[in-house]
């Protein structure tokens, strides 16, 4: 390899690695909210609909410098009444805990506070994942339907052929990929069933 492609090549390597410092900052440790009842389910349906961890959903709502400090200045000296709220204990990364910790003090603002008007932010991405619920159960009637159906033409084709038949087994090999289809997206759906019961405006105090 020439020097000239060497340097370049180490150049890249230098570029794309991670710094010690980084990769201490995406560490995940344990910090414990006081947070509404409401607050805490809402972390939990977000992770839940979008298919990712609760410590995701802090890292996007703490990381965002900007609009965590506009949220300090307006909290800055509230104080929440701590008897209607739950503690609870979340996974975060150790850099958005930095953060939170940061502008807390900076702006003499609640970090309970912090993460309870943050998390509201996002109140909206619920409301759509809600109607996005509801589609997907009208589409698993449809779906379900139409596997009845399907099942049906299976077991006619095997009167027809017999069992042994390759396009019946065919057929059979579909039916068993739908059924095990249709099986996952109905536990998604009921796993996602917590969303219909949430309350979208809770209390402020």
């Amino acid at each position: 390899m020439k020097k000239t492609d060497q340097k370049q090549f180490d150049m890249r390597i230098s570029v794309s690695k991670p710094s010690a410092l980084d990769l201490r900052g995406r560490q995940s440790v344990r910090a414990t909210f006081r947070l509404s009842e409401a607050c805490i389910d809402a972390i939990s349906i977000l992770a839940a609909q979008l298919g990712i961890k609760q410590k995701s959903v802090f890292d996007h709502l703490m990381e965002d410098d900007q609009v965590l400090t506009n949220v300090a200045r307006e909290l800055e000296g509230t104080e929440l009444d701590r008897s209607k709220r739950i503690q609870k204990t979340f996974v975060i990364s150790r850099r958005s805990l930095s953060f939170l910790d940061t502008i807390s003090s900076k702006h003499n603002a609640p970090r309970d506070a912090l993460v309870e008007y943050s998390v509201r932010r996002l109140l909206p991405i619920i409301a759509k994942e809600r109607k996005k619920h509801e589609r997907r159960k009208e589409l698993l009637t449809e779906i379900s339907n139409h596997v009845a159906k399907s099942e049906r033409l299976l077991s006619k084709a095997e009167e027809m052929l017999g069992t042994d038949d390759p396009i019946v087994n065919k057929l059979q090999t579909a039916m068993s990929v739908y059924r095990n289809a249709v099986n996952d997206i109905a536990n998604f759906i009921e796993r996602g069933k917590v969303i219909e019961k949430f309350q979208p405006e809770y209390n402020e105090g």
